[in-house]
């Protein structure tokens, strides 16, 4: 474990590709992300349009792109994997489908019973959030000692999301393999200043 966690960029949910591609881009460019998360919320053309572009993007610098529960569109856009957001269920189907070398994320809010299912079905990663407090979560924010816990005692990595600020990035620093974010910055006029500013 080191102190230092990647970035897991995501996608605005339901973006357009044609407006979303200069902003990726520049956010891309300048900052090193580990993996770029293709998030729902747009009609499947959209959202094949929105692989296709994310693809072109990230491959071009050697970054992995996962999808949200689309496990054809993954197939179809050649994208390396796909991310579950409903925890544990679909993991080992996910895995069928795609194969060994594909990418099978899982987000399991804040339950570590889900998390060590999911790990124990083959996930890539687990994924806890949120970490902030947010009116669109789903119950309580997942607590840093579920990630204390998790980076001591299990293999599997972890992911960071939801409601992230400059501090709980500096407190989850130390026990998290990577931390996502997305809506934190895709609001503002300017997303790679914002990042900056967060990430630092």
């Amino acid at each position: 474990m080191t102190d230092a966690p990647q970035l897991y960029l995501m996608t605005p949910a339901g973006a357009q590709a044609s407006t979303l591609a200069p902003l990726l881009s520049d956010v891309m460019d300048r900052f090193p992300v580990a993996c770029l998360r293709i998030r729902g919320g747009a009609e499947e053309d959209e959202l094949g349009r929105l692989a296709d572009l994310a693809r072109e993007i990230a491959h071009q610098r050697d970054v992995a792109v996962v999808i949200d529960d689309h496990v054809r569109l993954a197939q179809r856009h050649g994208l390396d994997g796909v991310h579950l957001t409903d925890g544990t269920r679909g993991v080992r189907e996910a895995r069928k489908e795609l194969g060994t070398d594909a990418i099978v994320g899982a987000f399991c809010a804040a339950s570590r019973h889900d998390g060590m299912n999911a790990a124990e079905a083959g996930a890539d990663y687990v994924s806890f959030g949120p970490v902030g407090d947010t009116a669109l979560g789903r119950g309580e924010p997942a607590p840093l000692d579920l990630f204390q816990w998790w980076s001591e005692m299990i293999e599997v990595p972890i992911v960071a999301e939801g409601a992230v600020t400059r501090d709980l990035i500096q407190q989850l620093s130390p026990i998290t393999d990577f931390i996502a974010i997305g809506p934190e910055i895709w609001t503002s006029d300017d997303p790679a200043a914002t990042l900056k500013g967060l990430w630092g």
